[in-house]
């Protein structure tokens, strides 16, 4: 099963049609840190990292993680955790996982720039949440039931497709 994001804005996965949001330069093959455009291509879905403060009883195929409060995900192209999970406070810059408002409450890892990983063509995508549609930095984002309602179906294999 392939999850597919297309470019009018809309997520389809098996039969279901959901309303999303990207990257505010929109989707771009050649991605890099910063540039706020969402990496076109086909990626296999990581992680599933959820709050369980917030979200409770998280149905899903995919391997899951808490985030705690020092959960951070490395973006400093200098540093050798580039574009992975970390657990530390240090002077690494890196994205917090653990945050006052809704959006990562619930987040799965889109598995772009991982194996191998090269420093500078963008870190930290993921399939997170929104309640406004407003454009990312550069991750793709659903409103929370749609997320949970393809979490029941999405497996490790499954893919996303962007673009």
């Amino acid at each position: 099963m392939n999850i597919r994001i297309r470019k009018d804005g809309y997520l389809v996965c098996n039969k279901l049609k959901i309303r999303c949001t990207f990257g505010k330069a929109g989707i771009q093959s050649q991605k890099k840190e910063g540039d706020k455009t969402t990496p076109k291509g086909k990626f296999f879905i990581g992680k599933l990292y959820y709050r369980p403060d917030r979200i409770k009883n998280v149905k899903t195929f995919l391997k899951k993680k808490i985030i705690k409060k020092n959960t951070r995900w490395c973006n400093d192209i200098n540093s050798k955790f580039y574009n992975r999970e970390i657990n530390f406070n240090s002077t690494i810059k890196a994205e917090k996982l653990f945050r006052k408002d809704y959006k990562y409450n619930l987040l799965a890892v889109i598995n772009y720039n991982i194996h191998p990983t090269i420093r500078g063509k963008g870190s930290a995508i993921f399939l997170h949440l929104t309640k406004n549609f407003k454009p990312t930095a550069g991750c793709v984002a659903i409103k929370i039931n749609d997320f949970l309602k393809i979490l029941k179906v999405i497996k490790q294999n499954t893919k996303i497709l962007i673009g």
